[in-house]
């Protein structure tokens, strides 16, 4: 049977195997080969990408699968294939998502995947996010009661409570692209959340000033940590509120709005624009539609007497079954 991967250059393939773990299309069983000056990253069977150059593998390599997680848990046949076959690393905290199946098998999970990684201390139980704070619904199945770690990302330091705060990996090459983007600028980041597109562009691309607004308490206490721990207190100004009311007018030369729900505050990202200021909106888009954040942008924007050209479209994640996580870029006048 041949064996897909995508071949992307070096420089860019964790940013890629990031997102095909995110699309759970990513092939752990094999290891990532450097051929020809490329890496081939390997993919599941059912694997279709217009993005990537999608290959076959001559020579596949695996790992040896004694050293799978949960080889050595003693459960039933039909519960292993509702095993996880992929967690998130959050410093030294592991988030496992379960099948309710394995709900009496919690525990044990949890004990396997802190054996498997002894640098971690914490694993979590993760069931969703929810809410207008984005609160994470979690509990602990092994390990130590601390929840709070220092995540590193992009050079960037990202101080959380892994119980009380989300933290998306998913989207790490969109963080990674706004990174670079705003040298000079100022740039109103909407729905900061603990810095996540603000840190990396304070450090990486230096604006001229961003202004970070956050409604969650937890979220902005731990924002205005790391914003002293990555020492960008020059250049990013932290508010604490709702978008609705202290989002500022007139003023940015880039706005990102990262909230997959945010249409309803799209007037007030397009206005706090100056004319030619890029907008950066995020919305989680049934495939059917998945135009409606472009079609949102324009009338919003005739409604407030802008002018706008969107100049990009891209899907970020699966977000979940048939629908996408989508970012728009355009600029206003």
């Amino acid at each position: 049977m041949k064996k897909s991967a995508v071949r992307v250059k070096a420089e860019d393939s964790e940013s890629v195997r990031q997102k095909l773990i995110s699309l759970s299309a990513l092939d752990k069983s094999r290891k990532l080969l450097k051929k020809d000056g490329l890496i081939e990253i390997p993919v599941t069977e059912d694997f279709i990408t217009n993005e990537f150059t999608l290959i076959d593998q001559d020579n596949p390599q695996y790992y040896l699968q004694e050293k799978t997680v949960f080889n050595d848990l003693d459960i039933p046949g039909n519960e292993k294939k509702l095993l996880p076959r992929g967690w998130q690393i959050l410093g030294d905290i592991i988030i496992v998502t379960l099948d309710e199946n394995l709900n009496d098998r919690k525990a044990e999970i949890g004990k396997a995947l802190l054996l498997y990684y002894p640098g971690c201390k914490t694993v979590l139980l993760d069931r969703g996010i929810s809410g207008k704070m984005r609160q994470p619904d979690r509990e602990i199945i092994a390990g130590k009661d601390t929840t709070e770690t220092v995540h590193k990302e992009n050079g960037c330091l990202f101080k959380l409570d892994a119980m009380k705060v989300m933290f998306s990996q998913g989207n790490l090459a969109e963080k990674k692209r706004m990174s670079k983007l705003g040298k000079d600028e100022t740039v109103v980041d909407m729905f900061a959340g603990i810095g996540y597109f603000s840190i990396p562009m304070a450090v990486h691309a230096k604006p001229r000033k961003i202004i970070s607004i956050e409604i969650n308490p937890v979220s902005f206490g731990y924002l205005k940590e790391n914003i002293a721990i990555n020492r960008v207190g020059d250049i990013i100004e932290p508010i604490a509120g709702d978008c609705a009311k202290v989002t500022p007018r007139r003023i940015a030369n880039r706005v990102i709005m990262g909230y997959l729900d945010g249409q309803d505050y799209l007037e007030y990202g397009i206005n706090a624009l100056m004319p030619g200021g890029m907008l950066h909106y995020h919305e989680a888009v049934p495939e059917a539609i998945e135009s409606r954040p472009v079609y949102r942008i324009i009338e919003v924007s005739r409604s407030l007497g802008r002018n706008v050209e969107v100049t990009g479209r891209r899907r970020i994640k699966k977000y979940a079954p048939g629908v996408w996580h989508v970012v728009v870029d355009a600029r206003v006048d």
